[in-house]
């Protein structure tokens, strides 16, 4: 089966009407997602405005760079230990 590729706004979409009152089951036939896909989303993204989508968004691409960053200065950390060994 072709996984469907959701975006965070069509998620938040879906939340907002299971938090409506819409039953669960009918929502996942609408939209054709599995039952449990939205119990997952309906954990993470629940109770979430678009705002905080958004900041949410921007700390995660933060926290990816600073993970690049960190790498990239361990490896220079470590080869220039192994330059000052001599060992190159």
């Amino acid at each position: 089966m072709a996984r469907k590729g959701y975006t965070e706004e069509q998620i938040l979409k879906v939340v907002k009407e299971i938090e409506a009152g819409v039953t669960i089951a009918s929502v996942a036939r609408q939209h054709g997602i599995n039952v449990q896909t939205l119990y997952r989303w309906r954990e993470r993204f629940g109770g979430m405005s678009a705002s905080e989508l958004a900041e949410l968004k921007a700390l995660q691409e933060e926290n990816r760079r600073l993970r690049h960053i960190v790498s990239e200065l361990s490896l220079d950390n470590a080869a220039l230990k192994e330059i000052s060994k001599g060992k190159w």
